[in-house]
């Protein structure tokens, strides 16, 4: 499977567009098929020669950060299985993900 479609990188806003978006849409939704870790992006940008995506990653914990789809692909599972997108994904606000999907760390 392909993990960033021509179409999906069009429809992520740029990276650092929505630094002052009190709740940015999630519009992509990544994760491990073989193990822990699940990635809700909300912008993403060329890089040089690689695509960096920003969002909610959750792998031991939820932090905000970055990813890399070089990153996403370089993964390999304990049983060799990589990430996948979500392709039924539908975007919601990012405090939406928090609640639904995401335990907090406490």
């Amino acid at each position: 499977m392909k993990l960033l479609t021509k179409d999906l990188a069009k429809m992520l806003p740029p990276l650092y567009s929505q630094e002052d978006v009190p709740d940015p849409l999630v519009r992509a939704h990544f994760f491990s098929a073989g193990g822990a870790g699940d990635w809700w992006i909300t912008e993403g940008s060329m890089q040089g020669e690689n695509f960096l995506m920003f969002g909610l990653c959750y792998v031991h914990e939820p932090e905000l950060g970055y990813v890399s789809i070089g990153e996403m692909q370089s993964v390999r599972g304990p049983l060799g299985l990589g990430i996948e997108r979500d392709l039924y994904w539908t975007p919601v606000p990012l405090s939406e993900v928090r609640t639904r999907y995401v335990r907090e760390a406490s």
